[in-house]
């Protein structure tokens, strides 16, 4: 039975999401207020499925009615200041609530004039160009966050002061009026692709994350996992990895993942003798996952597809074997952690029942088989998001205890809006930075300094890109972190003959794995805020969970077959056994335990070897498993002993 000491309210939840997330950090307002921000927020998402559905406008049109809509919506919900009420409008978030949904309809009615005057700009033009990149800023800095807003002015004073910066970095300089119409009246800056991918189709699959949630989906999940893995050996933990990893699939934030699941399994691993630091690392792991698990894969993966030019479905299948070792990797840690400590799983008569579960709720897993049907037999993202979001009402409606009626519709078109202003507010920003990259040519100087910094060796060039990730991903999102670190990164290690998938999935990874590597681990702290743990011991406990995750991208790098690149059907199945097996050994190298408690040199024999299985390549698998095999007697032959003496 639960512990009720251990359960968190539903008011504790927010405020820890309210912490460690700031889009979360919103008004709840009531009356007329919340009336019109519903109206502004449903008119956002019936604007972006019409377009969904008739054709998407041209270019800066659609992508300034979508920043509109969003701007107006963030400087309503998010206020200026902490200390000023959230449950009253101030008059001053409402100015800049028409101000931002003003300065993008500037293009939307100026078009024409515009496209014939293209590259001069009036002094109107420059007037509100200008405002409209400081309104970009201050919404950022609102829903997102100092860090990334630190980023963009460093970016910006780059490109205005580059004339004083010496050595190879140093260019000529732009001047106010060039940089304010290149970032706001083209499609290179504010409007450039990372905000196009938003006003398509990640909306789109944010709506459906939104109506997943409506039918029911996150209890679900868990219930399933429950079923699933519920009654073995340190079960709760390995129910909080499978239900976040389902999750994770659906839903675009690690933070609100951990909140959302993590309210509900990290008392149970407490309960059941898992200590609140690891409880909470579990959770933290387990839904920074979810954004490296295809079909969905968060908000990046659909960036990636229109900055590489790679298919979509290539993208995600792609991803499917280093996702695999991810969880795989954090499953065992989870499993050789219970042993270590002889914990049990829960009553099989405690749980729910699998047959029951698929027979009563099994209806919701459609829309995601459908997702990935579309997406294979060759729909685009947009339209197989359209009509997954369309498939998850009607299935709703196929059983009443999913079914949603026309309120629930009414709400998930609010909610939708609402869950992609995050996204919205990063893209744009991330727009500024690729104006500057693109106006100064920064791109490609910083890759030539990366590669002369690490001496023209891969491995060196690999690890300067991993740190520039982490960093930037201690305070930005997955998102606009991973626009950074493609423009600015990627270019050095596509220098060095790394196919472009495999440039920019490293630098995917390691932006997602920041929030689960100290100093700042958002998941984990978020975690430890429900654990009532310490946050640093959360944050270091999920970091060797997530220890594959620090492997694979080096890997891939390296042996691109990892991710499908010219590969063949029993090369791939070959990989996938190996890299399973040698995540084992990584897994029990670093929890220090197999059989039985490992010595520091079992420790290092298990790692090594299975780094060496995870390395694609007859030699290299060869050499791990006469390491792992060789650790694994010792194990064995120490059980044994042990065994003796005790009898």
């Amino acid at each position: 039975m639960k512990d009720k000491n251990l359960e968190i309210s539903a008011k504790e939840n927010d405020e820890i999401l309210r912490k460690y997330d700031k889009e979360s950090d919103f008004r709840i307002l009531s009356g007329v207020s919340a009336k019109i921000i519903s109206a502004i927020a449903i008119t956002f998402s019936i604007f972006q499925l019409y377009t969904a559905i008739f054709g998407v406008l041209d270019a800066m049109i659609q992508r300034s009615i979508h920043v509109s809509f969003g701007f107006c919506l963030i400087f309503l919900l998010y206020p200026t200041r902490k200390s000023w009420s959230r449950k009253k409008l101030h008059p001053f978030d409402l100015f800049l609530a028409i101000l931002g949904a003003a300065t993008p309809m500037y293009i939307v009615i100026n078009y024409q004039e515009l496209v014939l005057r293209a590259g001069s700009v009036t002094t109107l033009d420059f007037i509100v160009g200008l405002i409209a990149v400081l309104l970009v800023i201050e919404a950022t800095r609102r829903v997102v966050g100092i860090p990334m807003i630190t980023v963009a002015s460093i970016f910006i004073a780059y490109a205005l002061f580059g004339r004083y910066i010496p050595g190879p970095l140093g260019h000529r300089g732009v001047q106010l009026t060039s940089f304010v119409q290149h970032t706001f009246f083209t499609t290179e800056g504010i409007f450039g692709i990372p905000i196009g991918v938003s006003s398509t189709f990640i909306f789109l699959f944010i709506l459906f994350g939104a109506y997943l949630e409506k039918t029911g989906m996150g209890q679900f999940f868990i219930d399933l996992a429950n079923a699933i893995a519920g009654w073995a050996s340190g079960g709760p933990a390995k129910v909080a990895v499978l239900s976040s990893g389902l999750m994770g699939t659906v839903s675009g934030s690690s933070v609100a993942n951990v909140v959302g699941t993590g309210s509900f399994t990290i008392p149970m691993m407490k309960s059941l003798g898992y200590k609140p630091e690891f409880a909470a690392a579990v959770e933290a792991t387990a839904s920074t996952g979810g954004q490296l698990m295809p079909p969905i894969m968060g908000a990046a993966a659909f960036l990636m597809a229109e900055f590489t030019g790679i298919n979509y479905v290539h993208i995600i299948a792609a991803a499917l074997i280093p996702s695999v070792l991810y969880y795989f990797g954090v499953w065992t840690g989870v499993h050789l952690e219970a042993k270590r400590l002889g914990l049990r799983g829960l009553n099989r008569d405690e749980l729910p029942k699998l047959k029951n579960i698929i027979l009563d709720r099994g209806h919701l897993f459609l829309p995601l088989l459908a997702i990935i049907y579309l997406l294979v037999t060759g729909k685009t993202p947009m339209k197989a998001a359209l009509y997954a979001i369309l498939l998850s009402i009607i299935c709703s409606m196929l059983k009443a205890n999913t079914r949603i009626g026309i309120k629930e519709i009414i709400a998930g078109l609010e909610q939708g809006a609402r869950n992609a202003l995050g996204v919205l507010a990063a893209t744009a920003c991330a727009g500024i930075v690729i104006g500057v990259v693109t106006q100064t040519g920064l791109g490609l100087k910083m890759g030539h300094a990366l590669v002369d910094l690490a001496g023209g060796k891969l491995i060196f060039t690999l690890f300067f890109t991993m740190l520039t990730s982490i960093i930037l991903g201690m305070g930005v999102p997955t998102t606009a972190n991973y626009v950074i670190t493609s423009t600015i990164a990627a270019p050095a290690l596509i220098l060095m003959d790394v196919p472009i998938l495999a440039a920019h999935m490293f630098a995917f990874y390691f932006g997602i794995i920041a929030d689960v590597t100290p100093p700042v681990a958002l998941a984990a702290f978020a975690g430890s805020g429900i654990a009532k743990a310490n946050p640093l011991k959360a944050g270091i406990n999920a970091f060797k969970l997530a220890i594959a995750a620090f492997l694979v991208p080096y890997i891939f790098a390296f042996n691109p077959q990892m991710l499908l690149i010219d590969v063949h059907a029993v090369d791939i199945v070959l990989i996938a056994i190996t890299s399973l097996i040698g995540i084992v050994g990584v897994g029990s190298g670093v929890a220090g335990f197999l059989l039985t408690e490992q010595s520091a040199i079992e420790r290092i024999l298990f790692f090594v070897g299975g780094v060496f299985m995870v390395i694609p390549g007859f030699e290299s698998d060869i050499i791990g498993a006469a390491v792992l095999i060789s650790a694994y007697l010792i194990q064995k032959r120490k059980v044994r002993r042990c065994a003796n003496v005790q009898g």
